[in-house]
C-alpha cells in the first residue's frame, strides 16, 4: 500500500448528503476483484448519461476537476452496502483523501487499509472547504497527515482528529498483510519451533 504522508491537490466539491457506495460505485462493476480499471467507472449513474456519454455537469467531468486528488463531500459520505470496491474505485480515480463532516464505519475503515485518508471535519470547516473546491484548480489544499492539518489556499489551517493506529499505518503504507509481515521474524521464529517441537505437523516432509 502507498503511504500517505503530505498532499497537495484540487479538490472536487461533492456538495451532496448521503452518496452511498452503490452511487460511488454500482453493483454491476462488483463482479471484479481487481483493483485496477474501476476508476472509469467511479460514479458511473451520474457521470455519464444511459448511451455511455459524459454528463457535462458532473463535477469530475469538468476540465478543473478531472485530476482531483481530494474529495470534498457532504454529510455521511460512504453509507449503504460494505464494498471495498468503492475505496478501491475512488483511489484507481486518483482520490487520495476524502473530507467530510461524517462516514460510514465500514466505508471510513476500508478506506484505511487501501491507502485513502477520511477526514472528518465540522460542519463550519467544511462550508470552508467546499468554499475553496468550487474555485476549482486556482485553489488547492495541502494535507498534512503528521501534523494532522489541512492548509487552505488563503494559508487558513484546521486541525483534524485522526486514531494513532490509523495514522501509524497510512504515514507507513501498512495494510493487513503489511502490519503482518511486519512480525515476519516472529512468524519465521515461531514455525522453526513448531518443527522442532511438534515434527509431525510438518507435512513438507
Amino acid at each position: 500500500m502507498e503511504s500517505f504522508t503530505t498532499l497537495t491537490g484540487v479538490a472536487a466539491p461533492m456538495n451532496k448528503i448521503n452518496v452511498d457506495t452503490d452511487m460511488i460505485i454500482p453493483k454491476q462493476f462488483l463482479k471484479t476483484i481487481k483493483r485496477a480499471g474501476l476508476g472509469k467507472h467511479l460514479f458511473d449513474e451520474m457521470r455519464y448519461d444511459r448511451a455511455g456519454n459524459e454528463i457535462v455537469d458532473f463535477v469530475l467531468n469538468k476540465p478543473a476537476y478531472r485530476t482531483a486528488q481530494i474529495l470534498v463531500a457532504g454529510d455521511n459520505f460512504g453509507c449503504g452496502s460494505s464494498r471495498e470496491h468503492a475505496p478501491w474505485a475512488l483511489l484507481d480515480f486518483g482520490i487520495r483523501c476524502v473530507i467530510s463532516t461524517s462516514f460510514a464505519d465500514i466505508f471510513y475503515n476500508n478506506c484505511f487499509k487501501n491507502g485513502i485518508l477520511p477526514i472528518a471535519v465540522s460542519k463550519l470547516e467544511l462550508d470552508k472547504l467546499m468554499e475553496y473546491a468550487e474555485r476549482g484548480s486556482n485553489a488547492t489544499l495541502t494535507i498534512d497527515l503528521e501534523n494532522q492539518t489541512i492548509s487552505g489556499p488563503d494559508g487558513s489551517e484546521a486541525i483534524f482528529e485522526i486514531d494513532a493506529f490509523k495514522k501509524h499505518c497510512l504515514l507507513n503504507g501498512l495494510d493487513d498483510i503489511g502490519l503482518t509481515m511486519e512480525k515476519q521474524n516472529k512468524i519465521e521464529s515461531y514455525e522453526k519451533n513448531m518443527k522442532h517441537s511438534q515434527p509431525w505437523l510438518n507435512t513438507a516432509e
